[in-house]
């Protein structure tokens, strides 16, 4: 993917999961500690069951950052999918017998044009986890 696109992409998505770590994953996070030290504060407890109660606080975290990272990879198999595509058809083009510049163009459109799709994605994916990770229990 060229240069600027994949830029552009790789801010887009930065900043979506910025947003999600400040407004969700930052919370859970606090959540997470909070309970934890409250493991640690009951001394009746066993070793065992403080450890047990430490990973059942744990748990609403992990199940967030596998849900953000699951959504990231899917987005990512698509663009390349998409990506690939524009390989075909620059490949297709050059086999056909065109020049390299109308190569080029016709990779940096079709590349703009799956950068552009996927940009647009980010908006439901981003609605789609924060509903998502709002509905994890704590």
């Amino acid at each position: 993917m060229a240069e600027a696109h994949q830029t552009r992409v790789q801010n887009v998505v930065e900043e979506m999961v910025q947003s999600l770590e400040r407004e969700h994953i930052r919370k859970m996070q606090g959540r997470m500690f909070k309970c934890s030290a409250d493991c640690c504060d009951r001394p009746s407890d066993s070793m065992s069951q403080v450890h047990q109660c430490i990973e059942r606080c744990h748990t609403p975290l992990a199940q967030a950052q596998s849900l953000v990272t699951s959504e990231l990879e899917k987005f990512q198999d698509r663009l390349s999918r998409c990506t690939m595509h524009c390989n075909d058809k620059a490949k297709d083009l050059f086999d056909s017998g065109a020049k390299e510049p109308a190569v080029r163009s016709l990779m940096d459109r079709c590349v703009g044009s799956c950068v552009d799709d996927h940009i647009n994605l980010i908006p439901s994916i981003t609605r789609r986890l924060k509903e998502n990770l709002d509905s994890i229990p704590q």
